[in-house]
C-alpha cells in the first residue's frame, strides 16, 4: 500500500495548506527526471517538505506569542514597578523576597538592598510591637491584617505608612507567603494632626472664655472691694508710727490686698480680658528700673545675670505687663533651681525669617524685641512641655503656686501679637524667650522715669462720681489731701447738679463707667455740652470686654483699672490735667 494512503484523513488545517504548498511547488511545469528516485523516496521527500512548512509556521506563531508576552510582561512590570503602592513578597521569617520599585523609592533605598532585609529593620523602634503583633495575627488568623507604622527614610524623618498584609500561593501546592501593601499615609497623618491641633486651640479657646467668664462675673465686686482696703490701708497707715507693730500688722494686709489684686489680673490676663494701657517702652529701661526687685525676689544663693542691647527696638505694651512676664518668668527659674544657680534675662532684637515659621510653625513672619530667661535649673520633660501654659497647670507642691503664671504670660503675649518660644531638658534648664512685635513709631514714653517720681498735687476742681460710697469717700479724701476740691457724687443725676451750682469751672471728671442712670461716656458727654474742654479719666473694674462694649478703650480715653493704689490714682489724675 502507498505510504501516502495512510495518512490521517483528518489533518488540521495547517497541515493541509502545508500539503497544498509543497503539490504546488511540484506542479511548477518543470518535467521530472527521466531517472528520478523511486516513488516511495517522492513520498518520503514530500512528507519531510510538510513538516518543514509546518514547524516554519509554528515558529512564526511562537515568535508573535513571544512578543506579545514580551509585552504583556512589560507592561505588568509597568503597573508593578511604577504602582502608587509598594509592593512586597515576604518569606515566613519576615525577610524581603520581592519588592517593587515604589517600596524602593518610599524607603529611600535601592530596590537590591531590600532583598534579604527584615521589613522590621526599616520600622522605627517605638512601633516594632505594633508591626510583630500583626504579624502574629496574620499567621494566626491567615486573615487579612492592616497596621500603622513609621518607617524610617533614608536623609529624611520617619514616615506615616499603612500595612495592609495577606497571605497567598503563586501557585497551587507552592509554600503560603505574605504579600504586603506599603502606603505612604505621611500627609493624612499630618491633615489628623493639623485638625487635633486646631481642636486644641479651640479647646483652649473654650478654657480661657469659661476662666474669664469666672473671673469677670465677680471681677468688678472683688476689685471695688480690694480699692478700698488698699486706700484705707494706706491712709490709716500714713497716721501710725512706721516702727510701730500695729503699722506692721496693717502692712501684711495690704501685701495680702495686692496678692489678691494680683490673682484677680492674672485670672483676668489669662482669659484676655484685662483692661490694659500700652505704652511705647524700651525694654533696656524697662529691666533696669526692676533689676534690684528682681535680684531681691531669686535670692543671694542664685546668680543674676542681666544681658542689654544697644539700639533695642521699641515695643508697645501696658508696662504692667511687662512686670508680669518678669516677675513671674524670674520666679519659675528660681523655684527650678535647687541650691546655687544662675537665672539670666536678655532682651535682643530678632528677625523672624519664613524659614525659621517652616521649623517651627507656631512663630511668625516679622521684627521683634526677644526677652529670653534661662536657668541652670531642673528642667522639664516633654510631658511638662506639652501642658505648660495649661491653667492650673503646676509642678509645684500644693500651696507653692496658683498654676496661673505662665498661663497670665501666654495671655499677655497672646494679648499683644507676640508668641513664646520653650526650650528645655531634663538636668539641662529651660529658657523661655518672649517675642513681641517691634514698634515702628518714635513715640515716647517717661512711665519708668515717671515712677521715680514724687506724687504732686494740685488746686485743680475734680468732680467724682462713683456709685460705690465706700470707694466715694475713700477717693475723695485723698484728692482732698492732695489739695484738690472735690465734688462728690454718688449718681450722675446727682454729678449734673453739682456741676450746674459749683461757681467756679470743673478741671477733671474723674467717673465710674458703669453706674445707675447713665454711664460714665454719657455723663460726659451732657457735662461737655455745658463745659467743653472738660478733662476726663474713667474708672472701672469691670473686664475689658464690657468696658469695651462703652467704648472706653477706643479713642485714646484716659483710664484707670479698679483696684488701683491711692498713689497710683492721685499721679493718674495729675497726669491727666497737666494733658
Amino acid at each position: 500500500m502507498d505510504r501516502t494512503d495512510t495518512r490521517d484523513q483528518t489533518a488540521s488545517p495547517l497541515r493541509q495548506l502545508a500539503e497544498a504548498q509543497v503539490q504546488g511547488s511540484g506542479a511548477s511545469g518543470r518535467e521530472p527526471l527521466a531517472q528520478g528516485p523511486p516513488k516511495e523516496m517522492r513520498a518520503v521527500l514530500q512528507e519531510l517538505q510538510v513538516h518543514q512548512v509546518e514547524l516554519e509556521m509554528q515558529n512564526e506563531e511562537l515568535r508573535r506569542a513571544q512578543v506579545d508576552l514580551d509585552a504583556l510582561r512589560a507592561r505588568y512590570f509597568d503597573l508593578y514597578d511604577l504602582a502608587p503602592v509598594g509592593y512586597c513578597t515576604l518569606s515566613a521569617q519576615g525577610s524581603i523576597e520581592e519588592a517593587n520599585l515604589t517600596a524602593a523609592t518610599l524607603l529611600g533605598v535601592v530596590r537590591n538592598e531590600l532583598v534579604g532585609q527584615p521589613l522590621s529593620r526599616f520600622i522605627v523602634p517605638e512601633d516594632q510591637d505594633i508591626y510583630y503583633h500583626h504579624r502574629r495575627r496574620l499567621l494566626a488568623t491567615d486573615e487579612a491584617q492592616a497596621c500603622t507604622v513609621r518607617m524610617w527614610q533614608v536623609s529624611t524623618d520617619p514616615i506615616w505608612v499603612r500595612l495592609e498584609a495577606v497571605m497567598a500561593r503563586d501557585r497551587d501546592q507552592a509554600p503560603l507567603v505574605c504579600r504586603v501593601v506599603l502606603s505612604d499615609i505621611s500627609a493624612l497623618k499630618r491633615g489628623e494632626e493639623e485638625q487635633q491641633r486646631l481642636q486644641d486651640q479651640l479647646f483652649q479657646a473654650r478654657k480661657m472664655e469659661s476662666v474669664g467668664r469666672l473671673a469677670g462675673g465677680v471681677a468688678h465686686d472683688f476689685n471695688n472691694m480690694l480699692s478700698i482696703i488698699l486706700g484705707y490701708v494706706k491712709m490709716v497707715q500714713e497716721r501710725l508710727d512706721p516702727g510701730s507693730s500695729l503699722f506692721s500688722d496693717l502692712e501684711e494686709v495690704h501685701k495680702a490686698a495686692e496678692r489678691s489684686a494680683a490673682l484677680t489680673r492674672q485670672l483676668l490676663t489669662f482669659a484676655r480680658k484685662q483692661i490694659v494701657s500700652p505704652e511705647v517702652l524700651d525694654l533696656n529701661t524697662a529691666m533696669a528700673g526692676m533689676l534690684s526687685m528682681l535680684e531681691r525676689l531669686i535670692g543671694e544663693n542664685i546668680k543674676f545675670v542681666w544681658a542689654a542691647t544697644p539700639d533695642l527696638w521699641p515695643v508697645r505694651i501696658d508696662p504692667s505687663q511687662v512686670d508680669q512676664i518678669l516677675v513671674n518668668l524670674c520666679l519659675n527659674a528660681r523655684d527650678a533651681i535647687a541650691g546655687v544657680g544662675t537665672v539670666s534675662v536678655a532682651a535682643r532684637n530678632a528677625v523672624i525669617s519664613p524659614a525659621d515659621c517652616v521649623r517651627q510653625p507656631h512663630f511668625a513672619q516679622g521684627d521683634y524685641v526677644s526677652l529670653a530667661v534661662s536657668d541652670t535649673g531642673c528642667g522639664m520633660d516633654h510631658e511638662m512641655l506639652a501642658n505648660l501654659f495649661e491653667p492650673f497647670f503646676t509642678t509645684k507642691k500644693t500651696g507653692k503656686g496658683t498654676g496661673l503664671g505662665l498661663a497670665t504670660i501666654y495671655g499677655i503675649v497672646k494679648q499683644n501679637d507676640g508668641f513664646i518660644d520653650v526650650a528645655s531638658e531634663p538636668g539641662r534648664g529651660s529658657t523661655f524667650t518672649v517675642y513681641l512685635p517691634r514698634h515702628r513709631c518714635q513715640e515716647e514714653s517717661a512711665h519708668w522715669e515717671n515712677l521715680a517720681m514724687p506724687v504732686a498735687g494740685g488746686h485743680e476742681t475734680i468732680l467724682l462720681v462713683e456709685d460705690e460710697s465706700a470707694i466715694l469717700d475713700l477717693a475723695a479724701n485723698l484728692l482732698r489731701r492732695q489739695g484738690y476740691t472735690v465734688l462728690a457724687a454718688a449718681t450722675p443725676g446727682e454729678a449734673l447738679g453739682l456741676a450746674d451750682t459749683c461757681a467756679r469751672p470743673i478741671d477733671l471728671l474723674l467717673t465710674d463707667v458703669i453706674m445707675p442712670e447713665m454711664n460714665g461716656l454719657d455723663l460726659a458727654r451732657r457735662l461737655l455740652d455745658r463745659q467743653p474742654g472738660l478733662r476726663q479719666l474713667y474708672m472701672s473694674g469691670y473686664t475689658a470686654d464690657v468696658i469695651g462694649s462703652y467704648g472706653v478703650q477706643d479713642g485714646g480715653l484716659n483710664f484707670i483699672a479698679k483696684p488701683f493704689t491711692m498713689k497710683n490714682l492721685a499721679r493718674k489724675v495729675r497726669a491727666v490735667l497737666e494733658q
